[in-house]
């Protein structure tokens, strides 16, 4: 990726100041919304998922979030403050990939160990991150992908940041093939105990590059701080810090 250090806006001229990674930024001085170019082109299908919520529905929702569940303390919602709200577009990359594993294993549960043998097949919408930096549960992320549309920056919203890929995509399919046979691992490893050998074959099909619409919120609670993660198209909370419960003493 191409390092930008100074643009100006492509309506009046003015410089236009942006946070590094930022893919779209808005000009202060006349409003006016572009498309930083990064010296790479769009060679590749690059979609999006539509925020459908504002700063006030996003409030709400966190709020039924803290009143629900039986392992948050009682009064989470009363006693907290949302001290921060911002909705960040992230890219990933998501790749259709068909994985087939085969191992054998022994399980050692049984005296004498046995010699077991299986396989794994699974189909996948492999989610990767596409940034190196940005703190985010990628595996409880489930993206929705039936909502999503051809990238169009006139879509987004003024007041939100949209971050660009560090990641290629040959790197992307590297990171996935590296993941995957992890969690077949840790699969095979609920029917042996020891694996001894164990293969796994890919066939991707489609790569699609996806902005989606994140809310990141920060909220407190008895002077301590928890993020929250709100996913903009569906209005799900994709993970929330939550306080611990306090023991009690009977």
């Amino acid at each position: 990726m191409s390092i930008i250090h100074k643009i100006n806006c492509a309506h009046c001229g003015a410089p236009i100041q942006f946070d590094p990674g930022e893919l779209v930024t808005t000009c202060n001085y006349c409003g006016f919304t572009q498309l930083i170019k990064t010296g790479q082109p769009f060679n590749f299908g690059h979609s999006m998922l539509l925020n459908e919520y504002n700063p006030a529905q996003v409030e709400n929702i966190v709020h039924e979030w803290m009143r629900t569940g039986f392992i948050k303390p009682g009064n989470l919602e009363k006693a907290s403050k949302i001290v921060e709200k911002s909705l960040t577009y992230i890219p990933f990359w998501v790749l259709e990939v068909k994985v087939n594993s085969s191992y054998k294993g022994i399980f050692e549960r049984l005296t004498p160990p046995v010699v077991k043998e299986g396989k794994i097949q699974k189909n996948y919408d492999w989610l990767i991150l596409a940034r190196k930096a940005t703190q985010f549960p990628t595996r409880e992320y489930n993206v929705p992908l039936e909502g999503k549309i051809l990238f169009d920056f006139r879509k987004i919203e003024g007041f939100a940041k949209v971050l660009n890929s560090e990641i290629e995509k040959s790197e992307a399919v590297e990171k996935s093939k590296q993941q995957i046979e992890a969690h077949h691992k840790f699969l095979a490893k609920q029917e042996v105990d020891k694996i001894v050998e164990m293969q796994t074959n890919f066939r991707f099909g489609d790569v699609v590059y996806l902005h989606a619409p994140i809310w990141f919120i920060t909220y407190e609670y008895e002077k301590k701080q928890y993020r929250i993660f709100l996913d903009g198209a569906s209005g799900l909370v994709i993970k929330g810090d939550i306080p611990a419960l306090k023991s009690s003493l009977f």
